[in-house]
């Protein structure tokens, strides 16, 4: 009813009487006067300060106007030369308060969340100078009013405002204030929209009102004279104006016809260019960037004028999301009408010129300011059929916030109970949050602009006050049920320190200081505030004393108390007066009272004021104080306890001594709290005798509050905690713990939904995303953490430091890995590479550096100094990293660049200077943030300072788009979602959601709550979630809809179907002539889209059928399907492939009932080939890796297996024959396979699979795979063998190999799944074989193993975790994926395969998990393990769950049960045996059963997560795989465990060997130093060093008085500088050196053992003693460039018996002394080899101290774009046989092996290779040469014959050969895997 009264429009000045002055007042000259133009009375209202001459309706702020209509009319004029200011507060539907404010004065638009400034420009009399002026100039016009303004007619649309600045929607106007200079005639209010120049004659004639426009009435009319214009007396303004859009959102007239907008024209009109005349300095910055932003020049046939058009209509469009998300609409332009070329089949150049009509005309979004603007902006748009019109972002609100973690912000006193003690309520800084003590729900109250500094309850909690800080300090009061502000009102005060509520709501109370610094009461009446009324000020009073807290007397709302330092005082409110009367402390005046609270419960015989007050102070102090007689009735004083034990506490006294300094107190009737700044809340008996309960804080408690029913005290910290202490449990609950100052960075952690926070209260946090609880602090106490980032994949972050230093930490050790310092500024960017393999940093004085993390500690690859703008204002994240890893974007080296390099070497790839592309700006514009674009590698976003969006085009730097006005201030955060669907941008305080596809009228929606910057912004790895951070952390539940998002029950088939119609393949080939090339071409024709997708099957309905069995399907419906499904094409069946769209847009139910899939009667003809027919949905997928660790993920490669032609050998060719391969891949998934009943015993070691017998120890390899290994699987007579790996470089498809296990040889390659293949099985009757895709793949496969041809290809939207077939029934088989197991029934029918499948949702007791392995038991039991250490059993039959347990404390990856024995194991490294003889009996009988529980039987615990498992029927023993590179003998009977295989778990350093050949030593990066035996390649001892790498070893040279084991020793160098020489009899270190202050990277014995030659990383060459341990001489020759090898040797001439036949050449020794030819003296030859590519030669003698330069040798380098990254290493060694010969290879001109004669001084011979060596080996027993390149090649040449054999086996670059003494094996290494080769004795 409120609406009816004021329709159709209402007269202000009439409905308020204003010239009475009861509901309107004026200040100031505001007087009434007669106006000629008018002929009327109207109000002026004139004075220099507008601030204090105005006219305000109504009377005071706290009541309203409680206008509705829309539209404000204001009939007013400026006067001339002066100014004017108009304010209007607005309310919102949600109670938010809005001022409006538009004036001359303003010179720019402003904006905040609750205030809107516009400029107002002033309208002249038509034809005169300054109007012309504005015609061609407005930008300069904002000021005084012109001479001849004129009367204006002003149409202010308050809806459109609200909604279109500030995302709000419209309530009501409250309030009116004119300010001086200016004539007013009178205010009007409507729903309708009046034109004051459109007559009733023309609205009849044109029927206008159907389109809105009314003619105004006649109150509202001006005077017009028979025969003038309107509009040439008047003005008229519109705002905001539907036409073109104003600059700076100003006020002002617009077109000279208003009307013009509604007015439609029928044809358009054609505007002829103008020429423009462009001086030399402008056309040359034109120039240049037109070179830099446009494309490349088509050609392209000339437009096709025509002077009228058919009117254009528009398609139906097409869902919202299935639009081009790829960019952005282009074409931002202003000006006039458009150009719109429609691109359709038959456009043949012709361009259409559309006018501004609103059935043609297609709306885009220009951001000129902080608002949501909606202007027609036309430029060149591209219309299709497909085209789709929606007016705003959708749905709106697109955030919900859902959670907050954080607490106080101006103080840490306030948190109250509510709800009859079950909510907490306290404030978080700008807003107020309310917890639900059951279920840890929030909920907010928001609407305060600033920090709320006090809150308080009424009795019953129903209303709640709340004040915030600032200058203009606002009062809130809240209906606490509905939340809903019901007041908002001034507090008279500068700040609120404290508010207090009556019992019955009817009083608030308030203190604090006024703008002096004086202490300010305030009393207000609230009785009416929640009835709709306003709030009335009873009293207000200022006093000189110091007021703390303030509470109303409970008995009496008149009456308060107060307390402060030395004064307790009574205040009484009586005839509208506050006054006060103190307490008489007598001696304790002198003393700081901090809280008070009356005593509780009151006895009828007592007078109503005869109440006990107790106050407490910081000296420890409380008094008891008698309210009716003012007086001090007892004091007593807190003590602390006297410890005399050091385990126990003694009870307080009152003695003298220091007391307890207490914050705050609390009574109960039976009980009394305190708060103390020593961090107790004590709970103490009404006398004080002594401490009941108390609970313990880290920090000072400040406040305390016992809920109403005395059984919970509410406590907080001055460290932001707040929590309840449970009187009858003793238990202490925190309700928030939160960071204590701002929080500047975060990251999130996808796997285990982790998130980190730093901020700058010295802490680092990691929070659990779902329940927002703390799991770690870290604490810094000298150092601000400034940026953090997670690893992808591991649980590691890294922190960067104001002080520049950059930690590493494990959570899963919660310690410390690796601490840089390469920095000295703040880190500005710290992120990692997309896989984890590099991190980057930067920091505030320029410097970036890139780590290699491959490994679990980091280390330092390359450091660029001043390449980064020396800015700390791009931080926290100064850094990205495109999504495929391979570039790195930052600003810099200057503020006005962003530079682009290559993310792997650090290479500079572009420059884009930012400050030359805008023409318009007269100031440099500077980059500020920027981000790759997800989906789009090639597109960068860039922030500017002048508050624009940037989208550049990475390859080139060309500009692509551009918005402005992205915030009012500049951007501090920016982040978009993975599928580029949406963007956040975070500034002013605001955080904006956009659609990143900009096609809606209102393209972003504005989150306000923050109170100060937010520092960050961007979304979970789900997407469903949006996380921003500045003064708190805020959670926001993500309500958009993202691209192509699949259903969460919804599998997407792919059917393999013998031949396909025509029809299909003709659309194969139109999808891809239609793609578009790698250029920046625009394409001529929009691509339609084709109807090629598979058809999708939705499960998500399909139920168990009735009396039938779960797969059960009537012949009926069966045939049905078929005939649905299935069409004749060339009179063969074949499934027909129906549109997506018509998938997706079906209204239609799916059936419930299962769905027989037939994929064809014939398969394709070639097994494993890629089938041509199949297809796959055009979609994005989300490509995030599950939370579950048994998906396989391949180790990062730097290096590409071979491209060219390789010398392989012969099968009956005399070459190297692999004999054993060491190690274990444990990275892979369930790739070892053990047949107890043959014996056969297989596994995986890179690409190598090993089949080994576990009797002698004798291996066979397989070889063939290119890529790591991930799984394998055996048939059940264990005579084939499946192996999976991924892609070779030359296959776009994973590779399966089945082997013949008898033949040992390879009979089929399989090429399907395009990631990995992650699980492998076979059915019970080996007649099929199943395989299984990874997260990205999502595929599972069906192979006939007859003939290994692919008979059905499925694939999920979700991933799929493991498979497993029945082995009890024929053709059942089940997978367990996101909480869910799919059963599955195959019918083989021929060569053909129906499929029936059936998926079960897991049970709702075991929460959301993972459903990580399965495994099939006996009867119809299935095992399933979750990612939460459960099992759950099912009933196959009925597919049910009927019993889960906790069956580990970590993730179950690996189950495997035979008989009534279940084994689990998990990522706690735990392996379990359970007996489940109950679970039978539980699924058969029900409740009946005689027991319900398992038994765990055994338990082992072994050294790393376990992978891979395989027992023997009876469970009694087993072998299992760990990720630690472990196999290990299970015997449950004897409890033990033995290690069958072991190898290093990081990459191998160096292979040493025993002087004896009996043993050879391995080092790695993993700490270890391993002695292997020769004869048996076992492992005999291992030397471990914690947190250190081993990157070198040597085996020490037996003297001659030291024979058998007792001498023998090893020497290895480690990371940390030190060297440590190991005794292999003792097994036991004895001695350490620390001779290096970085890394060892090189060792070498000498001759006789005695010396030790160590090299570092930073070039220096140290000699040390190993039986002194000390370091006798250190060469600096090769300083500052790493030592990659150091060889020695004898001083003489051991000739081979092959060079007296001369068969070498020119490798022939001379015959003379070396002594004489070289001219030293010495008995050592050995040489160092650096990374810069320099060798020298020494010679020595160390029993004389000797040691002499013989030789330097420099190798050159090209200079070139083509350097290999990394470098190749030098190598050198002395050749075995002429040992005065040097032989090298290295970087070089040529990839070449060199021999280097000492004694001719020259280049004797080179040997060619085919790329870069990274490994170098001789034999010293033959002419042979063994060389290893990063291509994964290993080369064996032979020097006498002049031949050359490669050999493959490794999956990674060939980083290391060993010849051993003998010559008669070949060490090789590739990262972890050693293989060891025989070499055949030829020479």
């Amino acid at each position: 009813m409120a609406k009816v009264w004021q329709h159709p429009f209402l007269n202000v000045f009439k409905h308020f009487k204003v010239e009475e002055w009861k509901r309107s007042t004026k200040e100031g000259d505001v007087t009434t006067v007669t106006d000629k133009t008018l002929k009327g009375t109207v109000y002026r209202i004139s004075g220099s300060v507008p601030a204090s001459n105005y006219l305000q309706l109504p009377k005071t702020s706290t009541q309203s106007l409680g206008l509705t209509g829309c539209y404000l009319y204001i009939l007013f004029k400026p006067m001339p030369t002066k100014y004017f200011v108009v304010h209007l507060d607005v309310a919102t539907e949600d109670s938010q308060v809005v001022r409006i404010s538009f004036s001359n004065l303003f010179k720019e638009f402003k904006s905040t969340a609750t205030w809107l400034q516009f400029p107002f420009i002033c309208g002249a009399a038509r034809g005169s100078v300054y109007e012309n002026t504005v015609k061609a100039a407005k930008r300069d016009l904002v000021g005084l009013a012109p001479t001849n303004v004129r009367w204006t007619f002003l149409t202010f649309d308050l809806r459109h405002v609200l909604s279109l600045y500030l995302n709000r929607s419209y309530s009501h106007l409250k309030s009116v204030r004119l300010c001086s200079n200016l004539l007013v005639k009178n205010l009007f209010t409507s729903n309708l929209l009046f034109d004051p120049g459109v007559t009733f004659s023309e609205v009849q004639q044109s029927k206008q009102t159907l389109q809105g426009v009314a003619p105004i009435p006649r109150e509202m009319a001006f005077p017009m004279p028979k025969g003038e214009n309107w509009h040439d007396l008047y003005d008229y303004i519109r705002f905001p104006s539907d036409g073109s859009k104003m600059p700076f959102d100003s006020i002002q007239k617009g077109t000279l016809n208003p009307a013009a907008d509604v007015h439609s024209l029928d044809g358009p009109v054609s505007h002829l260019p103008k020429q423009v005349t462009l001086s030399k300095p402008v056309r040359d910055r034109v120039s240049l960037i037109q070179q830099i932003t446009s494309p490349k020049e088509m050609p392209r046939q000339s437009p096709l004028l025509t002077k009228s058009i058919p009117r254009v209509k528009l398609a139906a469009s097409e869902p919202l999301r299935e639009s081009n998300q790829s960019g952005w609409r282009e074409g931002l332009r202003s000006g006039g009408d458009s150009c719109l070329p429609l691109s359709s089949l038959d456009d043949g150049g012709i361009h259409v010129y559309a006018h501004k009509n609103r059935d043609v005309t297609v709306h885009e979004v220009r951001i000129d300011s902080d608002e949501n603007m909606s202007a027609k902006v036309p430029g060149p748009k591209v219309i299709t059929r497909n085209s789709t019109r929606c007016t705003r972002l959708l749905p709106d609100p697109i955030l919900k916030l859902k959670r907050i973690i954080g607490f106080g912000g101006c103080s840490t006193r306030w948190a109250l109970w509510a709800a009859h003690g079950t909510v907490v309520v306290y404030p978080c800084h700008a807003l107020i949050v309310a917890v639900a003590l059951d279920s840890g729900t929030q909920w907010f109250f928001a609407g305060h602009t600033d920090k709320v500094a006090a809150l308080a309850f009424n009795g019953n909690s129903t209303l709640l006050a709340s004040a915030q800080i600032g200058h203009l300090s606002m009062m809130r009061l809240w209906d606490f049920t509905t939340t809903k502000c019901l007041s908002m009102f001034k507090t008279g005060m500068h700040s609120v320190s404290c508010l207090s509520f009556s019992y019955n709501g009817n009083i608030l109370c308030g203190t604090g200081t006024d703008g002096h610094g004086k202490t300010v009461v305030v009393v207000w009446n609230t009785a009416q505030a929640s009835r709709g009324g306003e709030v009335e000020l009873l009293a207000k009073a200022h006093t000189d004393v110091d007021i703390q807290t303030l509470k109303i007397a409970f008995f009496d709302d008149t009456r308060m108390v107060s307390c402060g330092r030395e004064n307790v005082r009574l205040w009484r409110v009586r005839s509208g007066a506050l006054r006060s009367c103190p307490v008489n402390l007598g001696e304790y005046r002198s003393l700081e009272f901090t809280d008070l609270d009356f005593e509780a419960g009151h006895s009828t015989e007592r007078e109503l004021e005869d109440r006990t007050l107790f106050v407490c102070s910081r000296s420890g102090h409380v008094l008891e104080i008698d309210y009716k007689n003012v007086t001090v009735r007892n004091a007593r004083r807190l003590l602390p306890s006297e410890v005399q034990h050091s385990h126990r506490r003694e009870k307080q006294t009152f003695n003298s001594g220091p007391g307890i300094a207490l914050n705050g107190i609390c009574l109960s009737s039976s009980f009394c709290a305190t708060a103390s700044e020593d961090g107790y809340l004590r709970l103490w008996p009404l006398d004080f005798s002594e401490v009941f309960l108390e609970a313990e804080h880290h920090n000072p408690v400040t406040s305390v509050s016992i809920d109403p029913d005395n059984l919970k005290v509410l406590c907080t910290t001055a460290a932001g905690n707040v929590g309840f202490l449970d009187i009858q449990s003793r238990d202490y609950s925190t309700v928030m713990r939160s960071h204590t100052d701002s929080v500047l960075a975060f990251s999130v952690e996808g796997l285990q939904k982790q998130l980190v926070t730093v901020s700058q209260d010295n802490t680092i946090r990691i929070w659990n995303l779902e329940s927002m609880q703390q799991l770690y602090e870290f604490t810094a106490s000298d150092e601000v953490p400034c940026a953090v980032a997670f690893h992808p994949s591991q649980p590691i972050f890294a922190c960067g430091f104001e002080t520049g230093v950059v930690r590493t930490i494990s959570l899963a050790a919660s310690k410390l890995l690796e601490e840089h310092k390469q920095h000295r500024g703040l880190i500005t960017g710290l992120t990692f590479s997309p896989n984890g393999s590099f991190m980057y940093s930067s920091c505030s004085h320029g410097t970036l550096a890139l780590y290699n993390c491959t490994m679990q500690k980091s280390h330092i690859l390359r450091v660029l100094a001043n390449v980064v703008s020396q800015d700390a204002d791009h931080g926290p994240d100064a850094l990205s990293v495109s999504a495929n890893g391979h570039l790195l974007a930052f600003v810099g080296p200057s503020k006005y660049v962003v530079t682009l390099m290559d993310a792997y070497s650090l290479d500079e790839l572009l420059r884009i200077d930012v400050s030359i592309l805008d023409l318009e700006s007269t100031a440099l514009d500077m980059a500020v943030k920027l981000q790759f674009a997800p989906s789009s590698p090639g597109h960068l976003l860039v922030t500017t300072s002048s508050h624009k969006l940037l989208v550049l085009d990475a390859k080139s730097g060309r500009l692509i788009r551009a918005v402005s006005q992205v915030h009012k201030h500049s951007c501090s955060s920016l982040a978009l979602s993975l599928d580029s669907c949406y963007l956040l941008t975070a500034g002013d305080r605001v955080i904006k959601v956009w659609d990143y596809g900009m096609r809606f009228d209102v393209n972003f929606q504005v989150f306000i709550g923050h109170s100060e910057l937010v520092r960050q912004v961007g979304f979970t790895p789900d997407r469903r979630q949006v996380i921003s951070v500045g003064d708190a952390i805020f959670l926001w539940d993500f309500q958009g809809v993202f691209a192509e998002e699949p259903s969460e029950d919804e599998i997407h088939f792919s059917l393999v179907e013998a031949s396909g119609s025509p029809e299909v393949e003709a659309s194969t080939e139109e999808v891809q002539d239609l793609t578009p090339e790698a250029n920046d071409t625009p394409r001529e024709l929009v691509p339609l889209p084709t109807a090629i997708s598979p058809p999708c099957l939705d499960l998500s309905s399909i139920q168990q059928m009735v009396h039938q069995s779960t797969f059960s399907e009537s012949e009926e419906e069966e045939d049905a399907c078929l005939k649905k499904n299935i069409t004749a094409v060339n009179g063969t069946k074949t499934t027909s492939l129906l549109p997506v769209e018509e998938a997706m847009q079906s209204e239609e139910p799916t059936a419930a009932t299962p769905v027989v899939i037939q994929p064809g009667s014939r398969p394709c003809s070639h097994a494993g080939d890629e089938c041509k027919k199949e297809t796959k949905r055009l979609e994005p997928q989300n490509h995030t890796r599950p939370d579950c660790y048994r998906h396989f993920a391949p180790r990062f490669k730097t290096s590409v297996p071979s491209s060219q032609v390789l010398s392989l050998p012969l099968a009956d060719a005399e070459g190297l024959k692999l004999k054993a391969v060491i190690g274990y891949n444990g990275n892979g998934r369930g790739n070892m396979v053990w047949n107890p009943d043959t014996g056969l015993f297989a596994y995986s070691c890179g690409c190598v699979v090993i089949v080994e017998d576990l009797h002698s120890g004798s291996q066979q390899h397989w070889l063939g795979h290119p890529e790591e290994i991930s799984t394998l699987a055996v048939s059940h007579d264990a005579q084939v063998v499946a192996s999976a790996s991924g892609c070779g470089h030359r296959d776009s498809r994973c590779q399966i190999r089945i082997w013949n296990v008898k033949a040992r040889t390879c009979q089929k390659v399989l090429f399907h799944h395009e990631t990995q293949v992650q699980a492998m099985a076979y059915s019970r009757d080996d007649r099929l074989l199943v395989t299984l895709g990874d997260y990205v793949d999502r595929v599972i496969a069906l192979w006939n193993t007859h003939t290994y041809e692919l008979m059905s290809s499925t694939r999920f939207s979700d991933p799929v975790h493991e498979v497993a077939f029945s082995p009890l029934q024929v053709g059942h088989l089940a997978c367990v994926g996101r909480g869910t197991v799919t059963f599955w029934l195959t019918e083989l029918q021929g060569t053909d395969i129906s499929l029936k499948v059936h998926r079960v949702p897991a049970p709702d007791a075991i929460g959301p998990v993972e459903l990580t392995s399965l495994c099939y038991g006996a009867s119809c039991l299935l095992y399933t393990g979750t990612s939460t250490g459960q099992i759950c059993a099912w009933d196959t039959e009925t597919s049910r769950c009927f019993m889960t347990w906790e069956a580990d404390g970590g993730e179950i990856g690996i189950l495997q049960c035979h008989g009534d024995r279940l084994v689990s194991g998990s990522n706690t490294k735990r392996i379990r045996l359970w007996s489940v003889v109950a679970v039978h009996e539980l699924r058969v009988r029900g409740s009946s059963a005689s027991s319900s529980s398992v038994l765990l039987e055994q338990e082992m615990t072994l050294d790393g997560t376990v992978v891979s498992a395989t027992f023997d029927d009876c469970m009694d023993m087993g072998i299992v795989g760990t990720t630690a590179g472990t196999l290990w003998y299970i015997n449950w009977m004897e409890n033990t465990s033995i290690r069958l295989i072991s190898g290093h778990k990081n990459k191998v350093s160096e292979v040493a060997f025993s002087p004896d050949e009996s043993h050879c030593a391995t080092c790695g990066e993993d700490g270890s130093v391993r002695v292997w035996s020769l004869a048996s390649m076992e492992l005999v001892v291992q030397f471990q060093v914690l947190n250190q790498s081993c990157l070198c070893l040597a085996w020490s040279p037996v003297p001659g008085s030291l024979s058998g084991p007792k001498g023998q020793h090893v020497v290895a160098g480690y990371s940390d500088g030190t060297l440590r020489v190991f005794s292999i009899s003792r097994t036991e270190m004895e001695l350490k050196m620390h001779p290096h202050s970085a890394a060892v990277t090189a060792l070498s014995y000498s001759a006789d053992g005695e010396i030790i030659l160590s090299g570092d990383k930073d070039g220096l060459v140290a000699v040390s003693s190993p039986r002194t341990g000390m370091t006798v001489r250190v060469l600096s020759e090769h300083r500052s460039s790493p030592i990659n090898v150091l060889d020695g040797t004898k001083k003489q001439v051991k000739r081979h018996p092959a060079w007296h036949e001369g068969s070498c050449g020119s490798f022939s020794p001379s015959v003379h002394g070396w002594d004489a030819e070289l001219g030293v003296e010495g008995s050592d030859l050995w040489l160092a080899v650096s990374a810069d590519r320099r060798v020298s030669i020494w010679v020595s003698d160390w029993m004389k101290d000797k040691c002499e330069l013989l030789d330097w040798l420099s190798f050159p380098a090209p200079a070139g774009p083509e350097v290999p990254q990394p470098l190749p290493p030098s190598l050198a060694a002395f050749c075995p046989w002429d040992k005065s010969t040097v032989v090298y290879s290295g970087f070089g001109l040529q990839k070449e092996i060199l021999f280097y004669s000492l004694l001719q001084k020259q280049v004797i011979d080179k040997i060619p290779l085919p790329y870069f060596a990274t490994s170098l080996s001789l034999s010293p027993a033959a002419c042979i040469i063994a060389v290893g390149f990063s291509e994964r090649v290993l080369r064996l040449i032979d020097c006498t014959a002049k031949t050359r054999q490669d050999h493959l086996g490794h999956d990674d670059a060939v980083c290391l050969c060993r010849f051993t003494l003998s010559g008669n094996r070949l060490f090789t290494t590739s990262y972890n895997e050693i293989l060891v080769w025989e070499v055949p004795n030829r020479c």
